[in-house]
């Protein structure tokens, strides 16, 4: 699956992705998801706002248990980011199938659409229409960098756009989500464990710095005559950083539009995003209002216009704590039992070789729970559905990136973890 699904989208110069909603990449990506439910006699579905679902038992049926991801990426992002989740899955329920587990209930594997928010700027659409959190008419009014709209992009893609909205009868049929992540940090890189349980997300935004100023000549104006929005903007990138520093947040512009956007002129527009996210909301309200402080205080020193719009935000989640207790007490009971953290040494009932999630001989401990400071679908979802994270080690602490990484090992160890779940969530 890996191989098959690995050439999908990427760029040649680069080496990451760039598998945009809706775009080809994303197409051929969906096409594979459903060639994998169709080779395992999956039943396969897509929802009203463009959701793929591979179910296997009742589609219609109350109670059941969820997994997967996302397939899309960040410009140039990295292999594991989404996709790890999904591979997983399938690979969960092969090895399910090869235990001779019985399911009590229906399982179904999930692609959610558009969730990395590379394409229209906000992230998570497919679960945020889903959930309700994203309105039909809020989605009409995105567009992409060449004006698209969403609705226009889906209509391309073969998807009716009139049909997106709030489907609470589709949620009301799931009793639990489970999503499998690559760690976005190194928290698990230091330890004997290679697969972690998430204890909550922080709170996190998305917000619109609009820096207007008046376009003139670089090589004619003078300096005291320049009203040049880069020097706003750019004092204000370096007041994000101190005001993060100081809150122990994080701050990031990583995004900037500039108009004209010519060698030799002074800008009349620096348009730059600001993500930023907190261990809690007032630390978050704090830092972003100090940060959009700054960008007014040196404004109004060099005769610029700044006007701050919150595209998106999403509060802290505190996933299900039954349902993360129970599955790190199920983790740690069956790493003690096959002898250590990560062990896969159970003999040979299953799909996958349990040898090849063995790391050292450390003893059984508490399975770590650990927070995060990234958004994911199950988060959304979370408001709606009990919901639960693993996380699969990544030595490089790199994400967003062709730099992101796993072994195969320590997927392996993801695979039968999920799997460990999946069976004591569905089975019994």
């Amino acid at each position: 699956m890996w191989r098959e699904l690995a050439p999908i989208g990427r760029h040649a110069d680069s080496g990451g992705y760039r598998r945009y909603a809706w775009t080809g990449a994303d197409a051929d990506c969906r096409a594979w998801f459903r060639a994998q439910a169709e080779s395992r006699g999956l039943t396969h579905e897509v929802d009203r706002n463009g959701n793929q679902w591979a179910w296997h038992g009742d589609p219609t049926g109350r109670d059941a248990v969820v997994t997967g991801s996302h397939l899309d990426s960040v410009p140039d992002g990295g292999a594991f980011d989404g996709p790890l989740g999904v591979v997983s899955a399938f690979a969960a329920l092969d090895e399910l199938r090869a235990r001779g587990a019985e399911f009590t209930r229906p399982l179904a594997i999930s692609n959610f659409v558009d969730e990395e928010g590379a394409r229209f700027g906000l992230a998570c659409v497919g679960s945020r229409l889903t959930a309700g959190r994203l309105t039909a008419e809020q989605a009409a009014r995105l567009t992409d960098a060449d004006g698209v709209t969403l609705p226009q992009a889906m209509e391309r893609a073969g998807h009716d756009p009139e049909s997106i909205g709030a489907d609470p009868e589709r949620l009301g049929r799931i009793g639990a989500f489970v999503e499998l992540h690559v760690e976005q940090g190194r928290a698990l890189a230091e330890g004997p464990h290679p697969v972690g349980v998430a204890s909550a997300i922080w709170p996190h935004g998305r917000w619109r710095f609009d820096f207007r100023g008046e376009a003139n000549h670089a090589g004619t104006t003078r300096l005291a005559d320049r009203r040049d929005p880069m020097l706003t903007y750019a004092h204000t990138v370096l007041a994000a950083r101190e005001h993060a520093a100081r809150t122990g947040a994080l701050a990031t512009f990583g995004k900037v539009a500039v108009d004209p956007n010519g060698v030799n002129a002074i800008a009349s527009l620096v348009r730059g995003w600001l993500d930023s996210r907190a261990a809690d909301e007032e630390t978050l309200a704090e830092l972003v209002g100090a940060v959009e402080r700054s960008a007014a205080e040196h404004g109004a020193a060099d005769g610029i216009g700044v006007e701050v719009t919150r595209e998106s935000f999403t509060p802290v989640v505190e996933f299900a704590g039954g349902l993360r207790d129970r599955l790190a007490a199920l983790l740690a009971r069956l790493d003690a039992e096959r002898g250590g953290p990560g062990s896969a040494g159970t003999g040979s009932r299953g799909a996958v070789s349990r040898d090849a999630g063995a790391h050292g001989a450390g003893g059984p401990g508490a399975v770590p729970i650990l927070p995060t400071g990234a958004g994911h679908d199950a988060g959304v979802l979370s408001s709606a559905v009990p919901t639960a994270m693993l996380y699969v080690r990544n030595p490089t602490g790199i994400s967003h990136s062709p730099a992101e990484f796993a072994t195969e090992d320590d997927c392996t160890a993801g695979v039968v973890a999920l799997a460990d779940v999946l069976e004591d969530l569905a089975c019994r």
